[in-house]
């Protein structure tokens, strides 16, 4: 997702109208704007302005904390200031990760268990769906049944966005990352663009969620990993907090999130443990009364293993 692009607004905002507005956005659903954002908000603010043929930024204003439609019309503007873009198989290792070592992991303790449940992944963000839909076809081709082995959920806040994740057709760009014979083995081709396939499409779930909204967020229960990948990057670190403390609240002890590779949980939260994979460093919520894993400990014991214990030796006392 990323911020929204245009030409010169005919609707200008004062600077505490343009404060104003950004607080609605930003309590509404994390967005945050800062003044180098001002000229993108005035421009798509101005044409909902003269959509509505209201006349001015006040009039609109009040129309969305009045008006009998005025969480529609949020929910039009906000996917008016942002624009979303992805593609199949983005940052692949880490999907890598969560479909090669952290579903086998789980899966593994939970049959250990006597438990037979589905691994639960949340795809929060999922913007026009590639990301789900990248998960589903990985699973199927690591030989993990869908449904009975993993089941993929996905939300976003944009309805606009979720129609077209149900619609499941996409457009060249979203294949720029995709070989050729997973594109012909999972898409149908019609008129230049590319339909998802009905045996993947079926085992993806698409909500409509706002991620600071918690009581809408109950409803889908406890999650097993969370992905929410180039999404915070728009808060601010109060909403940030908030959305990250959330995440921990859904996923289970053990469960895994994972963020963007330009996303981190430093001075946000100390809740979670970073583990070191084979093909990616991830979060985990610790389990209580188990020992917390430490990356840069095994990375340390690897060095001194791989030197015979040299390091050690030279550092103790003489």
């Amino acid at each position: 997702m990323s911020m929204a692009t245009g030409a010169q607004p005919r609707v200008s905002l004062t600077d505490a109208e343009y404060r104003m507005f950004c607080d609605l956005v930003r309590k509404h659903c994390g967005l945050n704007f800062d003044a180098d954002s001002r000229f993108l908000v005035e421009r798509r603010v101005a044409r909902r302005v003269e959509e509505l043929e209201l006349g001015s930024f006040a009039a609109y204003r009040f129309h969305l904390r009045n008006g009998p439609a005025g969480d529609e019309e949020l929910a039009r503007l906000i996917d008016a200031l942002t624009t979303n873009e992805t593609y199949f198989f983005r940052e692949r290792n880490q999907l890598r990760t969560l479909v090669e070592e952290i579903v086998p992991e789980m899966l593994t303790r939970r049959r250990s268990g006597g438990a037979s449940r589905a691994v639960s992944v949340w795809s929060a963000g999922c913007s026009s769906g590639e990301e789900p839909y990248t998960i589903a076809m990985m699973a199927r081709e690591a030989g993990l049944s869908l449904g009975s082995d993993l089941r993929i959920y996905a939300s976003d806040i944009s309805q606009t966005m979720l129609r077209r994740c149900r619609e499941g057709v996409y457009r060249s760009a979203s294949f720029r990352e995709t070989e050729s014979q997973l594109r012909d083995r999972y898409f149908e081709e019609k008129e230049g663009q590319h339909r998802i396939c009905d045996d993947i499409k079926k085992h993806v779930d698409f909500i409509h969620l706002n991620l600071l909204d918690r009581s809408r967020i109950a409803l889908l229960g406890p999650i097993d990993v969370i992905l929410c990948r180039n999404v915070i990057i728009y808060f601010d670190k109060e909403c940030k907090t908030r959305v990250i403390q959330t995440f921990h609240d859904k996923l289970r002890p053990g469960g895994y999130l994972l963020l963007g590779h330009s996303e981190s949980l430093i001075s946000i939260s100390s809740a979670f443990e970073l583990r070191h994979m084979r093909h990616d460093l991830v979060y985990r919520r610790p389990i209580a009364g188990e020992e917390k894993y430490d990356p840069w400990q095994r990375i340390a014991g690897d060095a001194i293993e791989s030197s015979g214990g040299a390091e050690l030796e030279s550092e103790r006392p003489r």
